[in-house]
């Protein structure tokens, strides 16, 4: 899966032995921020049917083909196309233009790789799973011949070793469909997708601070959309990166939208991701949870994400300061109708 700015990869252990202490075997769980799909696919793994959603067009791509796609259909089939993707010669366009020449995000000989693919998965008119299994495939293999340090608010000056590897498509590790049913993805807001969703459980990872998914991973946003937005800055966001502005990205805004996104929500179980160096502290989100019954809080002990291990920097690239602190704390909130014994979590 791509490199992700919050990725719960170290700490899916945890996320599961709470969600298994919490939930049946088999019950509907809602992953109503999916972001790369991580969790929702670990989910649908351990037999769970999983609803996710994410308001980006690249995650709702990503849950589709690992949450709500069922490898015996589709594994196959997109086996064979991948394959003949894989032999298109380059093609170089806006998008080789705009990512690899006016910025460095990806080398032009696997710019004009992916531009060819991407536009053969365009001309195919292909069902909707089958085509996100296929911009799934793509863009895992642009993310593993990028030149960032994992976001795409900046590239690197020099190529990263990686950038100069060959583009090459791997077919997704797509799950059979469980046995309680098949799962769903959804493309919409938190809180008007949680009002339409029945589910025993919900899992909420929301955006805790100020950066945006959308202007870190806007390359990835393009390539699915395949629209040629307007561009700004040197790394050449996409225009809708200024006006598409989540509340969850605001100090005032993130308190009353989670707050209306919980109360909206029809089940008898939340379980709450969230960090410490997010806009809400710990006693603000146990007040906000307090009345769905039984609330229990793990720490866990986390490793930031990589913009801190590389430093602060100035814009010529030179290091300026010091990281305050290399560790935060990771907390699951669950809230339950029942009490819930959590000490194996």
């Amino acid at each position: 899966m791509i490199k992700y700015i919050g990725s719960k990869r170290l700490l899916l252990p945890r996320i599961l032995r709470a969600i298994g202490l919490a939930a049946a075997p088999g019950a509907v769980v809602a992953d109503l921020f999916s972001g790369t799909a991580r969790v929702g696919h670990a989910l649908k793994g351990a037999g769970y049917r999983v609803l996710a959603n994410d308001h980006n067009a690249f995650a709702h791509i990503l849950a589709t083909c690992y949450v709500q796609a069922d490898a015996e259909r589709w594994a196959e089939t997109a086996r064979k196309i991948l394959a003949d993707l894989q032999r298109l010669p380059g093609r170089a366009g806006w998008f080789t233009e705009t990512y690899c020449v006016q910025s460095r995000f990806l080398h032009p000989s696997n710019g004009e790789k992916v531009e060819a693919i991407r536009e053969a998965i365009a001309g195919m008119g292909a069902e909707p799973e089958l085509e996100a299994v296929l911009l799934t495939a793509l863009l895992e293999a642009a993310d593993r011949v990028d030149s960032t340090a994992g976001l795409q608010m900046a590239y690197m000056k020099r190529w990263a070793a990686r950038a100069l590897n060959p583009l090459t498509l791997r077919l997704p590790a797509l799950l059979p469909r469980p046995a309680a049913g098949g799962s769903a993805a959804f493309c919409g807001e938190a809180e008007a997708v949680a009002a339409t969703l029945d589910c025993d459980l919900a899992y909420l990872d929301p955006p805790y601070n100020q950066h945006s998914y959308l202007r870190n991973y806007h390359v990835w946003e393009t390539l699915v959309r395949w629209d040629q937005p307007e561009v700004y800055g040197v790394a050449c966001k996409r225009s809708d990166c200024r006006t598409r502005i989540s509340a969850f990205n605001s100090r005032p805004g993130i308190g009353p939208a989670l707050e209306r996104t919980i109360a909206a929500l029809r089940c008898p179980t939340l379980v709450v991701s969230f960090n410490d160096e997010g806009y809400l502290g710990r006693a603000a989100l146990e007040a906000m949870l307090a009345a769905r019954g039984h609330l229990q809080v793990v720490e866990i002990p986390h490793g930031r994400y990589v913009g801190a291990k590389i430093g602060i920097h100035n814009p010529k690239g030179e290091k300026v300061g010091t990281v305050g602190h290399l560790t935060n704390t990771e907390f699951l909130f669950v809230a339950s109708d029942r009490k819930l014994d959590l000490r194996a979590a």
